[in-house]
């Protein structure tokens, strides 16, 4: 019988040398040094690549300054109609037409409206019917003055022969005189009821209401049925207005401008208009008008300009910026015209204005010579020529010689 022997694991083969070990974690700390290293680079050219970024601008090409007058001031204001009237009944009533709509164009006189004017009618047939009643007992007092005159002329005579006494005399002359005073009377209220036609006839017209000048409706402010009153009455339930008419021919323009540059504002200087709704129409036109009062609160004065000429798309309460512009300049015939550039494209350098060029991709430092402002431009005497490029807003810290990128 044989006896089986059983081997045990060696546990020893499971052990790590001791230069694998060492060699792992050499391994793993290049590992760790490799990334940071790498992070490092990274952290580095994007700070490079910030620090070294182009500056962007934007550049214009220079022009010879424009001939004619330039700028003096810049103001906005509205289209305002001098001729602006909201219509309104002289008298409380029902509205039973309205003859017009937004827009019409209507003469003078053109009826706009009536109102209910049954109760007036009548009133005023009552008014003539009294006139035609005094009218006809006047002609009844007529024939009785003359059988009067009869009767004093034949007590005259009889008196003169003794048959009849001075008593019948007085009363025949009496009756006579009181028929004539009462002729008198009655005249006089003949007249006092024509009064009360015209009057009658007056509040019947009322009732017709008509446009006062020749405009445009440009609100239609009552409607058939509604209570029309010249007053505010009804707790907000009666209208007040029939309509509103503009006169277009009376378009102006009134703007505010600050009394700080109100001197250089003056009658009859020219303007150049623009309106919000067509930016690209200049519409001629010049200072009417100086309101001599300032607003204390706006620091403001008014000022009116007229248009040279009216165009049916000039609208009321229309948006406008004006310029008032200066007086012609005077050139010399051998003089060259002057050099304009945008004031924020110089810049002061130890007491001198200097440009930058645009040279490629980097600037060039340029002196130059100034003269007069003209509006937001100033003129260059010296050190430009037209079609030069030059900078505008560039960053403060610009210098000679540095790359830039112009922005698209």
């Amino acid at each position: 019988m044989s006896l089986q022997t059983t081997e045990k694991p060696d546990l020893g083969s499971l052990r790590i040398d001791d230069h694998k070990r060492t060699r792992a974690k050499t391994g793993k700390r290049i590992g760790i040094a490799f990334a940071i290293l790498l992070g490092a680079l990274v952290v580095t050219g994007g700070v490079y690549a910030y620090m070294h970024q182009k500056p962007l601008v934007d550049v214009i090409v220079v022009q010879k300054a424009v001939e004619g007058p330039q700028a003096l001031l810049n103001a906005s204001g509205y289209v305002t109609p001098q001729r602006r009237a909201t219509v309104a009944a002289k008298i409380t009533g029902r509205v039973t037409g309205v003859f017009f709509e937004e827009g019409m164009y209507v003469h003078q006189g053109f009826v706009l409206a009536t109102l209910d004017d049954s109760d007036l009618q009548k009133a005023l047939a009552s008014a003539r019917a009294d006139h035609d009643a005094t009218e006809a007992s006047i002609a009844d007092l007529e024939v009785q003055v003359k059988n009067a005159n009869i009767q004093l002329h034949r007590a005259q005579e009889l008196q003169a022969a003794g048959v009849q006494t001075q008593e019948a005399l007085d009363n025949a002359r009496m009756a006579a005189d009181s028929l004539k005073a009462k002729i008198a009377v009655a005249k006089e209220q003949v007249t006092a009821s024509s009064a009360r036609i015209q009057e009658a006839q007056q509040a019947v017209d009322n009732c017709t209401i008509r446009a006062p000048f020749d405009g445009v409706i440009v609100s239609k402010d009552a409607q058939v049925g509604e209570m029309v009153s010249p007053i505010s009455a009804g707790g907000g339930f009666t209208r007040t207005g029939i309509a509103t008419i503009v006169d277009m021919a009376s378009n102006e323009i009134e703007v505010d401008v600050n009394e700080n540059y109100i001197a250089r504002v003056k009658p009859g200087q020219d303007v150049t208009a623009v309106l919000d709704a067509y930016p690209d129409w200049q519409i001629p036109a010049h200072v009417h008008m100086i309101i001599p009062t300032a607003d204390r609160q706006k620091a403001t004065v008014t000022v009116r300009i007229k248009f040279k000429k009216l165009d049916p798309k000039i609208l009321p309460d229309m948006g406008v910026k004006v310029s008032f512009m200066g007086e012609e300049p005077k050139i010399s015939e051998t003089a060259p015209l002057a050099i304009a550039v945008p004031q924020n494209a110089l810049r002061d350098d130890a007491g001198q204005k200097v440009v930058y060029l645009l040279k490629g991709d980097h600037v060039e430092r340029r002196a130059v010579k100034v003269g007069a402002n003209r509006g937001s431009d100033t003129e260059i005497l010296a050190g430009l020529g037209s079609g030069d490029t030059i900078v505008v807003n560039g960053p403060a810290d610009l210098h000679d010689g540095e790359t830039v990128a112009v922005r698209k």
